[in-house]
């Protein structure tokens, strides 16, 4: 095998590969990132053996005349692996700079192993130096954005799972729903809101909704807008809307921006739109008379 770089780094992979796995663990605890407090002494090494195997095959197959790419064929396992290992560390709460730092570390036994090697001086340590570099920096790369892609998957899941708990519409009665409102009211969280109701008017056949806003900061115009349209396409679903938790600020507020709620019924508390809304389907409410 001629002495090329890659020669150099596949032999000291392929000889010592056990030692480099250990080199490497120690490395990560000086760095402070192999979170002993997250994963097992069983387990870091076993991530990190797996990720070693796929680079090994990776560096054998891919480098060709000092030149690499990630994405190649020959790269497959890595990023498999990668994709693995990151998920896992990901749930578990490590960070995007813990990862990376996690691999760079792998460059500290590789260069020891290169300097120590006979006929690697001068000119040629430089070279193999430089190429171990290249390719354990293009694999920190490449596991942050995959790393970053996964955390930016369960972002997105628990802000939809945020969106539902946020959303939820409860059958106080029989035909009767209630949708209370907290926090405030963009239009993304209005569109969620609107869908998620009009489901649940078809699934549960209701015919009295109540919009409670008593948890909603602030009722601007573009807030009222949502609310106001929110009733509309309840009506066109065949029910009736009751905006409940009007407080006297909320009152006058918009009256001051001219908002006008036209015909959709208005109350103060839930508990007066729930006594309306049972009148509505056909409740009647007495109070009982001691004896």
């Amino acid at each position: 095998m001629p002495q090329t770089a890659t020669a150099n780094i596949l032999t000291i992979l392929e000889t010592d590969f056990l030692g480099v796995v250990e080199e490497w663990l120690g490395s990560q605890v000086k760095e402070g990132v192999k979170r002993s407090d997250l994963f097992s002494d069983s387990e870091s090494r076993a991530q990190n053996q797996e990720l070693l195997k796929a680079f090994v095959k990776g560096v054998r197959a891919g480098v060709v005349n000092e030149e690499f790419n990630l994405e190649d064929d020959a790269w497959e396992d890595l990023r498999a692996v990668l994709a693995d290992v990151s998920k896992e560390r990901v749930s578990r709460g490590v960070t995007p700079t813990e990862m990376a730092t996690f691999v760079l570390a792998l460059k500290e036994p590789l260069f020891k192993r290169l300097e120590a090697m006979p006929g690697v001086e001068g000119g040629k340590l430089i070279r193999d130096v430089l190429m171990v570099t290249r390719l354990v920096d293009a694999f920190a790369i490449h596991t942050n954005e995959i790393f970053i892609a996964e955390r930016d998957q369960i972002i997105e899941r628990q802000r939809q799972e945020m969106l539902e708990l946020s959303t939820p519409v409860v059958e106080l009665w029989d035909r009767v729903l209630t949708l209370p409102l907290i926090g405030t009211l963009d239009s993304a969280r209005a569109q969620e809101v609107m869908e998620n109701l009009l489901q649940t008017i078809l699934e549960r056949q209701a015919e009295v909704v109540i919009m409670d806003i008593t948890g909603v900061g602030t009722v601007d115009t573009q807030v009222a807008q949502h609310l106001l349209r929110a009733a509309a396409a309840v009506r066109l679903m065949g029910a009736e809307c009751i905006i409940s938790g009007i407080s006297p600020m909320i009152a006058q507020t918009m009256v001051q921006l001219g908002i006008d709620v036209g015909t959709v019924s208005t109350r103060s508390s839930i508990r007066t739109a729930l006594s309306d809304a049972l009148q509505k389907v056909g409740y009647v409410i007495k109070t009982s008379e001691a004896s």
